[in-house]
């Protein structure tokens, strides 16, 4: 797994009105692939660190959160900039507001932050070459099996608190 060199990584928007603080190394960073991806970057593929939401400080204005379609069905929640609109993490239904998805390309230093995972690949755009070395799977993958124990250690003790959250989302109305 990706080690940056230096804690804090920061990063935030093309205005700067949104910023932000990881305080932490990511869980993983995933690229993925997907049509949805490639959709809504405008880009061959998407970059993203998976972090604990409470490892993201803001240092700056908030972001606006932006309901956004997502394959699952289940959507997501965007976080952009309210003036430059550009995309800085998102939360997708399965943890909910508890994991951020941070752009990678909106840190100040993205290249700190590889892909640990290429997913989705089934889809990947016929002339993006993917590195070797690097695990790549046609679609999705067992985190347990690829991330390491202290990401894994850190995912467990967040379980609790995901559960809890998708219990409410099963007592919510339609």
């Amino acid at each position: 797994m990706t080690t940056p060199a230096v804690l804090p990584l920061e990063g935030g928007c093309d205005c700067r009105r949104v910023r932000y603080r990881m305080t932490e190394t990511p869980l993983f960073v995933h690229c993925c692939h997907c049509r949805w991806c490639q959709r809504e970057s405008g880009a061959a593929f998407a970059v993203n660190a998976m972090i604990e939401a409470d490892r993201v400080e803001s240092t700056a204005d908030e972001p606006e959160i932006v309901d956004t379609p997502s394959a699952s069905g289940a959507g997501q929640k965007i976080a952009r900039c309210p003036q430059c609109r550009i995309a800085v993490w998102s939360n997708y239904s399965g943890a909910g507001p508890l994991v951020r998805f941070v752009r990678v390309g909106t840190l100040d230093a993205p290249d700190r932050l590889p892909p640990d995972v290429h997913i989705f690949t089934s889809t990947r755009l016929p002339w993006v070459r993917l590195p070797e070395g690097v695990p790549a799977f046609a679609e999705y993958y067992d985190w347990k099996q690829l991330w390491p124990a202290a990401s894994q250690q850190r995912r467990s003790r967040l379980a609790p608190l995901i559960d809890a959250y998708r219990a409410t989302l099963g007592s919510s109305p339609a």
